[in-house]
This record gives structure tokens, sequence and C-alpha cells, in this order.
């Protein structure tokens, strides 16, 4: 016999992932029923209102708005990796399930929204100008990206609920979603178009913005200590400066690497490791 508080129809069953998920309190007296209690969510108030944040947002909007803006003036996919832009779908996909856990502020709430759906948007106009899509140059295999992200959300979660660690794997994926861009970059391919040019340093440059967010955050308080997010930083933001450094330098330390295991992974039997995801 299962009595529900505010006759909330949930599985109340002892352990239950969802009940945890859906924050249920379940307890029992003695041979009594199963008393379930759902509990209001808590507001969130972990943001960090501040210039650098705030930047780092704006930056990272203009450069999907800047994606949509040349797929519709070029009427082409040429020069940009869909494979980016499902990467990136994923990890606000997987971020934000916070909107169904906690009461935010409406700011934060609409840049998620707004994330979510312009990433959906600009996957739509690739599949309306798929004849313009580069499929042999987008040769980047994102399992080969996403297990590592997976492994590492859990292996590194500091709580195994699906919130926390879909939050972690959703920070290592951010880390590595503009590799499949880059190796793009990397070939030369779209490099004179200006809006892919534009787009790919607002989309790498964005997280340098954050990183200045976690140095004000660890001087004001420092008891802060966020490994995951700064780890999904480092890599992100170690990939923007080597393309960089390609750009103004013609040197690279990852661009090689990254080409030489690009094209491994293509001469890999076909199918394997989920190659025909994108």
């Amino acid at each position: 016999q299962v009595r529900l508080h505010h006759s909330v129809p949930i599985c109340c069953l002892p352990g239950c992932t969802f009940c945890s998920f859906a924050h249920m309190v379940c307890s029992r007296v003695g041979d009594g029923p199963l008393i379930c209690t759902f509990l209001v969510p808590p507001v969130s108030y972990d943001y960090s209102w501040n210039m650098f944040r705030c930047i780092g947002d704006y930056l990272h909007l203009f450069g999907v708005i800047v994606v949509l803006g040349t797929l519709y003036k070029n009427k082409s996919c040429r020069g940009i990796s869909r494979g980016t832009h499902i990467l990136f779908l994923g990890v606000f996909a997987s971020r934000y399930l916070d909107l169904f856990y906690y009461r935010q502020s409406q700011y934060l709430v609409v840049f998620k929204l707004t994330y979510m759906i312009t990433a959906c948007l600009v996957l739509a106009v690739f599949w309306k100008l798929d004849h313009t899509y580069e499929r042999k140059k987008d040769t980047c295999s994102l399992m080969v990206l996403l297990m590592p992200c997976v492994a590492a959300a859990l292996l590194l979660a500091q709580d195994y609920t699906i919130i926390e660690v879909m939050w972690s794997f959703s920070q290592f994926l951010e880390g590595v979603a503009m590799v499949p861009q880059y190796i793009f970059c990397y070939r030369g391919t779209g490099a004179n178009d200006i809006g892919v040019a534009l787009s790919v340093m607002s989309l790498g440059g964005y997280r340098l913005f954050y990183v200045a967010n976690w140095v004000r955050k660890r001087v004001q308080s420092p008891e802060y200590f966020d490994a995951i997010s700064w780890i999904g930083g480092f890599v992100e933001i170690s990939f923007f400066f080597d393309y960089l450094l390609s750009i103004f330098t013609g040197a690279s330390l990852l661009k090689s690497v990254v080409l030489k295991v690009d094209k491994k992974v293509i001469e890999l039997p076909r199918g394997f490791l989920c190659l025909d995801v994108v």
C-alpha cells in the first residue's frame, strides 16, 4: 500500500531512480504503508552574474546566429561541420535537464531554450540543404569523441544522479564539440568565407570568458572548486589556441595529431565505431 502526499502520480518503488530525479522522499514506519512526499523543486542560485559570464553567453549565441546567417546567405552548408552542431545539441540536451528540476531566473531559461532551439534550427537547415553538405570532408567520428566523454562523466561525476552525470557529460562533450569544425578548417575547407571564420572564432573563443569567470570566482571565494568544468574548459581552449596558432603562424601542436587520428579512424571498416553517425 502506497500513500502519496499531494496526490502525485509518480512511481514510488524503494530505490527508484525516477523518484530521486523527481526529488521525492519515501519513508516507511514499521510495517506501515510507504509514504512518498513530493518536494517543491528548489530555486537555483548557482549562476555567476558577472561581466565575463555574460560576455561568454552572448558571444556563444552570436556565433550560432552567424552560422544561421551564413547558411541562409550562402544557401549552402559548405565549410560548416554538421558534426560540431550535433555535439552542441547533445551538450545542451544533457546539460539543461535542470529546466525540469529547478526554478530558475528568466535570463537562464531564455538562454537555455534559445541555445537548444537554435541548435535544432541549424540541423534543420542542414537537412534542408542536404545536397550541399560536404560529407566526404566532415569525417570526424562522433563516437570517438563521445565515448571518452561518457567514461569521464561516469568516473568523475560527484554524485550518481541523472542530472549530475548528464551535466558532467555535457562539460566534457563541450570541450571537444568544436573538433569536427577544426578538422574542416585545418583542411582549408571554407576558409575564405568570412561567416565561417567568424562563427569559428566565436564558438571557439567564448569559453575564454568562462575561464575568466572561474578565475574571478576562485579569487573571490577560495573554497570554490569545479574540477569537471575546468577540465572541459582546458580541453576546449587548448584546441582553440592551437587553431589560432595554425592561423597566425602556420605552426600547430595538435593539427597533425588530429588529422592523423581522423585518417586512421576513416580507414577502419565501414560502420566501425558508428562512423555513419554524421
